[in-house]
C-alpha cells in the first residue's frame, strides 16, 4: 500500500510524545492538570442550546443544508459585522459560513497554492496555516514573530524575491499562541504590501470576541480597501463557547469567498441547519455571556501570570485570546521545559516549539480549566518552583 507523497511532506507532530505520556499518567490513575488545550469548560449558553434543541426537532433540518448556508445565517453574520465593527458585508457575495474556522483555513490553501508555491506563514503560529500549505503542493514561507516586534512581522524584512513569488499570506490578532494584538495601522501596511506584490490576505480572527481591561480588538475588514485582497476568517467557538458544535465563517473579498465556496461545494455537504439556527440565534440574541465569559478569563488570566512570574518565568498578562505565552529559564528547550514540568508537578503546557521555530524558548498555558483546577495547578507550579 503506498500512501501520498504529501503525507511524507508533514511534520512529526510535536506534541505526540507529551500527550502519550499524559495518557500513561492518567492511566496509572496519576491526576494532570492541563493548561495543554484551548477549549473553552464554560458550556454554551443555555438560550443557544435550548434554541438548538427546538431545531432539531424540525423535519426541515434533517436533510441535506446547502454548502453556502442557510440565507439567514448569512444575514446574521452581515448584521453581527455591521453592529460589532461597523463593516458592511453582502450575503450572498462576502460571506460563507464554514464547518469552524479550521476548515475553512485548511481548504484556503487549494484555491491559491499549487505545487511549488509559497505562502507566508507566520512563526510561531496557528499549525494549519503551514498544514495546508504541504498539503496544497506549497511551501510555507516563514515570517518571524519576535517579542521585541510586539510579535507582528516585519514585512520589511520579506525579501522581494520571496514576496514576488508569494501567492498567500497568513496573520492572526489576537494571535495564537502569544496572545500579541494588532492594530488598524498595521492591517493598512498589509493591506499596502499585499496590492504591492499581487497577495491574497488571510486573517485568522477568532478571538475577537475574548479581551480584557477594556480592550476591544479590531478587525482586518475594518480597513477601507481590505475587502480588496483579503478575507477575514472567525468562529462562534470561543465568543459563545460553540467549539463542539464547529460552526465560524469567513467574509471579505467576493473571488476569494467564491472559490472556496467552489472547493467546498466539492468536499462537503455543509452545516447541519440546526447547528446554522443555533448560531443565528447566538449571533442575534443577548450579548452578556461574552462579557461574563471575559470577567472569568480575566481574573484566571491575572492570577496565572503572577504566578509563572513568582516561578521564574516572564509572562506579561495578554489583551486578548485566552492564552499566556511565557519565556522559560535559559537552559531548557521548551519540550524538556513541559517534559519536567510534567514528570515533577503532573502539570501539562503545550511547548512552544510546537507552533514553528519561532515559538522555541516559550509555553503556552490556556486559560481554559475550570477555578478549582486552576487554582490546583497555580499550587503545583509554586511548589514545584527551583
Amino acid at each position: 500500500m503506498k500512501m501520498s507523497q504529501r503525507l511524507d511532506k508533514l511534520p512529526p507532530y510535536l506534541f505526540v510524545e507529551i500527550n502519550r505520556k499524559i495518557a500513561q499518567k492518567r492511566a496509572r490513575g496519576e491526576d494532570i492538570i492541563s493548561f495543554a488545550i484551548g477549549d473553552p469548560d464554560v458550556p454554551t449558553p443555555s438560550h443557544i442550546i435550548n434554541w438548538l434543541c427546538q431545531a432539531a426537532q424540525e423535519p426541515a433540518n434533517h436533510h441535506y443544508p446547502e454548502t453556502n448556508g442557510l440565507p439567514e445565517l448569512r444575514q446574521a453574520i452581515g448584521e453581527w459585522y455591521k453592529k460589532r465593527f461597523g463593516v458592511s458585508l453582502s450575503p450572498d457575495k462576502e460571506i460563507l459560513p464554514l464547518i469552524g474556522a479550521k476548515e475553512g483555513i485548511g481548504h484556503m490553501a487549494l484555491c491559491f497554492i499549487d505545487p511549488g508555491d509559497i505562502a507566508l506563514v507566520p512563526d510561531p503560529g496557528y499549525p494549519v496555516f503551514s498544514m495546508g500549505t504541504i498539503l496544497a503542493g506549497g511551501e510555507p514561507y516563514f515570517m518571524p514573530l519576535a517579542e521585541k516586534n510586539g510579535f507582528l512581522p516585519d514585512l520589511k524584512a520579506i525579501p522581494p524575491r520571496i514576496a514576488s513569488k508569494a501567492k498567500l499570506m497568513w496573520i492572526n490578532y489576537p494571535n495564537n499562541p502569544t496572545g500579541a494584538v494588532a492594530e488598524l495601522d498595521f492591517f493598512e501596511k498589509v493591506v499596502h504590501f499585499a496590492k504591492q506584490y499581487d497577495l491574497a490576505v488571510c486573517h485568522d480572527a477568532p478571538y475577537t470576541e475574548v479581551a480584557f481591561d477594556g480592550y476591544h480588538p479590531v478587525s482586518f475588514m475594518q480597513v477601507p480597501e481590505a475587502r480588496e485582497v483579503g478575507v477575514e476568517f472567525h468562529s462562534l467557538s470561543k465568543t459563545y463557547n460553540m467549539t463542539g458544535w464547529r460552526i465560524g465563517m469567513v467574509v471579505g473579498n467576493a473571488q476569494m469567498i467564491d472559490a472556496l465556496f467552489r472547493v467546498k461545494s466539492n468536499l462537503d455537504s455543509g452545516i447541519p441547519q440546526a447547528i446554522q439556527q443555533a448560531a443565528i440565534k447566538a449571533l442575534s440574541g443577548f450579548q452578556d455571556c461574552i462579557e461574563e465569559h471575559n470577567s472569568l478569563y480575566q481574573r484566571r488570566r491575572d492570577k496565572l501570570v503572577k504566578a509563572l512570574n513568582a516561578i521564574g518565568l516572564e509572562a506579561r498578562p495578554p489583551k486578548a485570546s485566552f492564552y499566556i505565552w511565557a519565556r522559560i529559564p535559559k537552559g531548557y528547550t521548551s519540550f524538556e521545559f513541559a517534559t519536567e514540568l510534567l514528570d515533577e508537578a503532573g502539570v501539562a503546557v503545550t511547548p512552544g516549539i510546537g507552533y514553528g521555530r519561532g515559538g522555541e524558548g516559550y509555553i503556552r498555558l490556556s486559560l481554559t480549566l475550570p477555578d478549582d483546577r486552576l487554582e490546583e495547578g497555580i499550587n503545583r507550579l509554586l511548589a514545584w518552583q527551583k
